[in-house]
């Protein structure tokens, strides 16, 4: 049983969007809770989950 690429496409595309998203978010904030290089190695490392725990964990509250 292979798995095709209709089924890969959407989680992929999710991850993709989220990145980008946390990407932005982070380069725009002017403090976060840790070091900002730290943040972004974590969103691009950890598939799917760094990103979420950015806006989790990352962002400062105001």
């Amino acid at each position: 049983m292979s798995i095709s690429w209709e089924m890969i496409a959407p989680i992929f595309g999710l991850q993709l969007i989220l990145m980008t998203v946390a990407l932005v978010s982070c380069v725009k904030e002017e403090e976060t809770n840790g070091p900002k290089w730290l943040w972004i190695l974590i969103i691009v490392c950890i598939n799917l989950i760094g990103p979420v725990l950015y806006f989790i964990i990352g962002r400062k509250r105001q």
